[in-house]
């Protein structure tokens, strides 16, 4: 895990060195991009390799029922949330299914599912046939994802954290610019556009923190602790603050706690515990 935290941290500080380059200046701006792929394949080696060895010593803990009604009382809300990023969502449904056996009825063209979840209960759900010749779709987890990131990047930067995060087209292709345009334009999400003024409406993490006056980790954690909005649309990206939250009496307390006691970044007790980890 050590050597996980220490990739993690060096794909982090690369990604800043990255995103406070100025776009202009091609040359560095392309050997920061370059130093931060390689820090993000290191991160992802080293999680395959946790994820093999997890899979091959450890069985999934069951929930008993209580908590499973628990939490499906409250599932679509936090399935629906924007700030569901789809790592969360894929936690979810590990959490709650057990299986999923798939069939086709082909007199009725559809894709048969029987889905096991935990606690015993069955629920069948049948899916369109996708006919020959039908071409294929984007995910609408990336859509979400596209929508979210246009906020703050261009089509270039948002093509390289889908690639970062391993995610392909609808035709398994990696993205680029120009398939960036243009899914952005079938599904008519805006292009991101500078603020004339300077004044973006929307900041990532280490300009929102530079806004408030505190570490980038200190509004990092509090914003996986929920006690300022900010949406991660991917795991290996950046964070998305809107500046009228900055603004709220909610990030000022942070920034108030975190110049009071300069030695404690986050807004979290120490030994609160969260339910999903995260990752800047």
């Amino acid at each position: 895990m050590r050597d996980l935290e220490a990739a993690r941290y060096s794909a982090d500080w690369a990604f800043r060195q990255y995103d406070a380059i100025d776009p202009q200046n091609r040359l560095v701006a392309a050997e920061l991009e370059l130093r931060w792929n390689r820090a993000l394949t290191r991160v992802g080696e080293i999680e395959s390799r946790i994820a093999a060895h997890d899979a091959s010593t450890s069985e999934p803990s069951l929930l008993s029922p209580i908590h499973v009604t628990a939490l499906a009382a409250d599932l679509k809300a936090v399935w629906a949330a924007p700030t569901t990023d789809a790592r969360l969502k894929k936690r979810i449904v590990r959490t709650v299914i057990r299986k999923v056996i798939a069939d086709i009825d082909d007199e009725a063209s559809e894709i048969v599912l029987l889905i096991h979840w935990v606690g015993g209960v069955h629920t069948e759900l049948r899916l369109p046939k996708r006919r020959r010749g039908q071409r294929n779709s984007t995910s609408g987890d990336i859509i979400s994802a596209v929508r979210q990131l246009v906020l703050i990047a261009n089509d270039d930067l948002i093509a390289g954290i889908l690639n970062r995060n391993g995610l392909v087209t609808g035709h398994g292709n990696r993205w680029t610019r120009e398939r960036v345009t243009a899914h952005r334009s079938h599904h008519k999400i805006p292009v991101f556009r500078p603020a004339a003024d300077g004044k973006e409406p929307w900041l990532n993490l280490n300009k929102a923190a530079r806004l408030l006056g505190v570490a980038p980790k200190t509004l990092r954690l509090a914003a996986e602790a929920g006690e300022v909005v900010g949406v991660h649309p991917l795991p290996d990206g950046p964070w998305i603050f809107s500046r009228s939250t900055l603004d709220e009496p909610a990030a000022q307390r942070i920034v108030h706690r975190a110049r009071q006691n300069p030695k404690y970044p986050t807004g979290s007790h120490p030994d609160q515990q969260n339910l999903f980890t995260s990752t800047t």
